[in-house]
């Protein structure tokens, strides 16, 4: 299997939207997005901008996988692989590197919100990475996590 990692690029921000409405846990449709406020054209803006900065996984042409954070807020947005590409160390690298980014940046704290159900996957994946609760939950249920550091 050949997977390619490159920055996120504006011409891939459809297929972003096709792998996040396709992901096994939390898929969310383009529809539900759109009444978030993300949009394809906030999400271009966002690169063009320099405030969303991304890297995508590719197989044969396709985006099979990415991961998004927001400079401005050192939040990581979305992280988000296909089924069948799950368990290769996909979500791993983006995340690294996205992460890498935000460090970089210095602006702030890095962070994400995640399901706080132990039963979901992204639990454990992001504690085993380095990231710890802060003890705020959203509205949602999700609590917020902060990058620690790998141990």
């Amino acid at each position: 299997m050949s997977l390619c990692f490159r920055e996120t690029r504006c011409d891939d921000v459809d297929e972003l939207f096709d792998v996040r409405s396709k992901t096994r846990e939390n898929p969310i449709s383009r529809t539900r997005l759109a009444q978030l406020g993300i949009t394809h054209a906030s999400s271009v803006e966002g690169f063009e901008s320099g405030d969303l900065y991304g890297w995508v996984c590719v197989s044969h042409e396709k985006v099979v996988g990415f991961c998004t954070g927001q400079i401005s807020t050192g939040k990581v947005l979305v992280l988000a692989v296909l089924p069948a590409f799950e368990g290769l160390g996909v979500g791993k690298q983006l995340l690294g590197k996205v992460v890498a980014k935000l460090l970089q940046s210095g602006k702030n704290p890095v962070w994400l919100a995640a399901d706080s159900n132990s039963a979901v996957r992204a639990h454990g994946f992001y504690r085993r990475l380095g990231w710890e609760p802060i003890g705020q939950v959203l509205e949602n249920g999700d609590e917020i996590l902060e990058y620690r550091g790998a141990s």
